[in-house]
């Protein structure tokens, strides 16, 4: 992303299938994150709304509900920035 914009270097963007989905994706990396690297995140939005952000400046994971994902579409808005590994 850091050919794109100025703001992060990398986004991963995931998808939970439910509200306790995105809640157990999002503490996870938390929790991960602060033990392996001592990194704390700025964590915003919720599950209900459907769309989670989990900030670490240079890395900004998004977790969307399948509906918040397709409408959106962030892969389409940040098309050009490059594809390192994608998983369905």
């Amino acid at each position: 992303m850091k050919e794109v914009i100025s703001f992060t270097d990398y986004f991963v963007i995931c998808t939970g299938t439910s509200d306790r989905m995105l809640d157990a994706l999002a503490n996870s990396v938390v929790d991960d994150v602060r033990k392996k690297y001592k990194k704390k995140a700025k964590k915003q939005g919720n599950s209900r709304d459907g769309w989670v952000i989990v900030d670490y400046g240079d890395v900004v994971v998004h977790l969307f509900s399948p509906d918040q994902r397709n409408f959106y579409n962030i892969e389409e808005l940040w098309e050009d920035g490059k594809v390192l590994l994608r998983l369905k």
